[in-house]
């Protein structure tokens, strides 16, 4: 009953994980802020996780990894996090908050030599809400939603090689208001909706090499292809008065026009694990975002451009312009360290560090974006089994250069809980 009731929480949790929101300015352009795929427990790493294979936490970043299960265990992690945000912008300040739940993933055996995993996961986030001045005027901008990825995965491994996949249904809708208000005259809505309905695919090996039971070197690649991005996009513009409706005034079918880019991962990790246990990892992400398209749907001007006679004329429209995007890199480096495997509590806790760098794909006016970051952690085992609370801090400071553009500075409080069950364990009669 205990395993049933688990199941339904995961999906509950799971409706509910669509709905963490980011709190950043930058969401605003592309598809928002872009995840990794990593739990709290790699988050608490810097997000490594390409050459990670334990069998005691869930790998998403690398599908090859599911066949390290145990073939008696039964894998459950939800996490959830907290942001808080400050920004500033010259002299403008300003403090945010955002998160909620972020993942939900399952991971179970197949066989002896098979492992799979479920689970719903964030691809992007969108959240934002600004103003400014123009001509005769005020402007607001505010923006929700993103992109969520709910995968199935299956791996294999004979010997020391792993493969794995991963296939996704990507799916969420980003809505970018504005909000344009003239002196003396009648607010007017322009809202950009993009509704994604698509699938993708993500493919992993791993290598594994041990030269005795206590030390284990794995390295570990992932590889998605360029593919084109299906589902709709649209404008409308709306009167905010009573009974007002709101007009469609562009729309067009996202295939060949947008484009999920060619996705590369690599890592490395070495862990000594005897009385105490030490991990060690490095990953490098390449996304090739510069060859992946984003589409002009209407028109080159934008609302910021306007004055009060073009808005109260009604003929100028919120713009989707199209999009330059930069490849995005990220270098992440983490460790973990365990005191010792059998001592006391607080010897089994799992201490972690980690840190990383990345340039990001969104190109706004010739500036890169980039982010640097560093993370620390704990995993609490819990007294009545293998289940572990994973707690975490990540400081991160999102920049543009060569203009400062918009300065960044988050304070992330992540959580994250691991059930370790043992399902398939039949228990003799006596």
């Amino acid at each position: 009953m205990s395993k049933i009731k688990l199941l339904l929480a995961a999906a509950f949790l799971a409706s509910a994980a669509a709905s963490a929101q980011t709190s950043s300015p930058y969401s605003m352009y592309g598809y928002g802020i872009i995840g990794d795929r990593a739990t709290s427990l790699q988050r608490q790493m810097g997000g490594v996780g390409y050459a990670m294979n334990s069998g005691r936490q869930i790998n998403v970043m690398n599908p090859a990894s599911y066949a390290a299960i145990d073939s008696l265990t039964f894998l459950f992690d939800i996490g959830a996090d907290l942001s808080l945000l400050w920004s500033q912008e010259g002299s403008a300040k300003q403090r945010s908050t955002g998160g909620g739940v972020d993942y939900v993933t399952m991971q179970f055996p197949i066989s002896k030599f098979m492992g799979g995993s479920i689970g719903l996961l964030p691809y992007s986030s969108v959240g934002y809400a600004f103003g400014n001045d123009i001509a005769h005027g005020a402007v607001e901008n505010q923006g929700t939603g993103g992109i969520n990825q709910l995968y199935l995965g299956v791996s294999g491994k004979v010997a020391g090689f792993s493969l794995g996949v991963n296939v996704s249904y990507d799916f969420g809708n980003i809505m970018n208001d504005v909000f344009a208000t003239p002196v003396g005259s009648t607010q007017t809505k322009f809202e950009h909706v993009m509704e994604i309905r698509d699938w993708n695919i993500n493919i992993g090996a791993q290598y594994t090499a041990r030269w005795n039971r206590f030390n284990k070197l794995v390295i570990g690649a992932t590889y998605s292809p360029r593919k084109s991005m299906r589902g709709k996009t649209w404008v409308t513009q709306q009167e905010m008065v009573q009974d007002s409706k709101p007009d469609t005034v562009a729309s067009m079918k996202m295939k060949d026009k947008y484009f999920n880019p060619t996705s590369i991962g690599a890592g490395i990790s070495y862990t000594y694990e005897k009385t105490y246990r030490v991990m060690v990892e490095a990953d490098f992400t390449w996304q090739q975002w510069s060859k992946a398209p984003y589409a002009a749907l209407y028109g080159t001007e934008s609302i910021k451009d306007m004055n009060a006679g073009d808005i109260n004329s009604g003929k100028q429209q919120l713009v989707a312009a199209g999009m330059d995007f930069n490849d995005r890199s990220k270098f992440a480096i983490g460790g973990e360290f365990v005191p010792k495997l059998r001592g006391n509590y607080g010897e089994r806790i799992a201490y972690r560090l980690g840190a990383y760098y990345t340039n990001d794909y969104l190109n706004i006016k010739g500036n890169k974006v980039r982010e640097i970051g560093v993370t620390c952690g704990a995993g609490l085992p819990t007294p009545e089994g293998k289940t572990q609370i994973n707690i975490g801090l990540e400081w991160k400071k999102r920049y543009a250069s060569p203009m400062k553009l918009i300065g960044e500075n988050y304070l992330n409080i992540t959580l994250g809980v691991n059930f370790n069950e043992v399902w398939f364990w039949k228990r003799k009669i006596r």
